[in-house]
C-alpha cells in the first residue's frame, strides 16, 4: 500500500496530533521526501517522537521507511513536472488559470490506480446494482458529468440533487449492494458525510471521490478515487473531477459496448421524434452513438 492508502485505512484510529501530521504528509510530500523528524514536527506543530510513531502506526519501521516510500511516490510524478517548468511561466491571469487546471487534470487522472479504475467501472457498469451518484453542492458539475450520461448507457442511475432531505427522500429506493458515488472536498458537506455512513451501514458499495484520504467520505469506501481541486482564484476547481467523470463514464461506455449501442439509439430516435433538439446532427462527420461506441478502447478488465 502507499502512504495514501495506509492513512486512509488508520484514518479512524488517528489521534489529532497524528492527524495534523498526517495532513501535513498528504498536501506536503515534498516536506517529508527532504525533510527531517523535526522539520516535519514543526509544519504539523507537534514532536519528533509524535512523528516516529504515526510512521509506525501506519506500518513502517520507522520515519526513514517512511520516507522512503513518499520519496518514490515524489520521483513517480517529476516526470510532468519537469516537463511543466520547461515551458513558458504564465504571464497573466489566463496563462495561470490553464496552467493550473491542466494540472489539476494530470493529477487527477495520473494518480488513479489502474486496479482501483477498473473496480469502479465495473460497478458503475453492473446492470444489476442501482447507482446512487451523491456530490455536494460544490462538485455538483461533478456529479452531473458523471451521472447524466451513464444513466443514457444504463437503467438505474440517479443523481441526488438539492437538500439533505431531498436526497435522503430519493433513496428510499435503495437496495443493499446498490453502488453509492460520493462526491465531495474539503470543507465536506455535514448531510453528504452522514448520508455515505448511512448507505454503508446499509450494505452499499462506496466509491469515493474525494480530495483526501483523511476525507470523511474515504471511510466505508470500497474504492477511493483522489481529485486535484486547486484553483487559480479563491474558490477550488472541478476540472480535475470533471476529467474523471468523463473517463469513468468512456470505461462504462467500452464495457457496455453492445447493451448501450441499442439503448442510446433510442435516445436519440426519442429525441428526433419528439424535436426535443434545436439542431440536428450537421454532414457526415458526425458520428452516431454506435460509432463513437465502436471506435472506444477495450474497457479495463478484472484480470488487466
Amino acid at each position: 500500500m502507499g502512504v495514501a492508502e495506509r492513512i486512509v485505512a488508520h484514518a479512524e484510529r488517528l489521534t489529532a496530533t497524528e492527524r495534523r501530521i498526517a495532513e501535513v504528509l498528504t498536501t506536503e510530500p515534498q516536506t517529508i521526501a527532504f525533510g527531517t523528524v523535526a522539520v516535519v514536527a514543526k509544519r504539523a506543530h507537534t514532536s519528533g517522537p509524535s512523528v516516529v510513531r504515526l510512521a509506525v502506526k501506519l506500518g513502517y519501521g520507522g520515519f526513514v521507511e517512511l520516507q522512503a516510500d513518499v520519496q518514490q511516490e515524489v520521483a513517480r510524478s517529476l516526470g510532468p513536472a519537469r516537463d511543466r517548468i520547461r515551458q513558458q511561466p504564465p504571464s497573466d491571469l489566463l496563462d495561470q488559470v490553464a496552467a493550473m487546471e491542466s494540472d489539476n487534470v494530470v493529477r487527477t487522472l495520473g494518480g488513479i490506480s489502474p486496479d482501483v479504475f477498473r473496480q469502479a467501472v465495473e460497478r458503475l457498469a453492473d446492470p444489476t446494482h442501482a447507482v446512487w451518484v451523491l456530490p455536494g453542492d460544490v462538485t455538483a458539475p461533478i456529479g452531473q458529468t458523471l451521472a447524466v450520461p451513464l444513466s443514457q448507457l444504463r437503467e438505474g442511475v440517479t443523481l441526488l440533487a438539492g437538500s439533505g432531505v431531498t436526497a435522503s427522500r430519493m433513496l428510499g429506493g435503495f437496495r443493499p449492494g446498490d453502488t453509492v458515488v460520493a462526491i465531495d472536498v474539503r470543507r465536506y458537506e455535514r448531510w453528504l458525510v452522514d448520508l455515505c455512513r448511512w448507505s454503508v451501514k446499509e450494505g452499499a458499495y462506496l466509491i469515493a471521490l474525494t480530495d483526501s484520504p483523511l476525507s470523511p467520505l474515504a471511510a466505508g469506501a470500497r474504492e477511493i478515487v483522489f481529485v486535484a481541486a486547486q484553483g487559480a482564484g479563491p474558490f477550488d476547481s472541478m476540472t480535475g473531477g470533471i476529467a474523471l467523470a468523463n473517463a469513468l463514464v468512456a470505461g462504462v461506455a467500452a464495457r457496455l459496448r453492445s447493451s448501450a449501442v441499442g439503448r442510446l439509439d433510442a435516445i436519440e430516435a426519442a429525441w428526433t421524434a419528439t424535436g426535443a433538439m434545436a439542431t440536428e446532427p450537421v454532414g457526415s462527420t458526425t458520428a452516431s452513438p454506435r460509432d463513437v461506441i465502436s471506435r472506444l478502447p477495450p474497457a479495463p478488465s478484472a484480470t488487466g
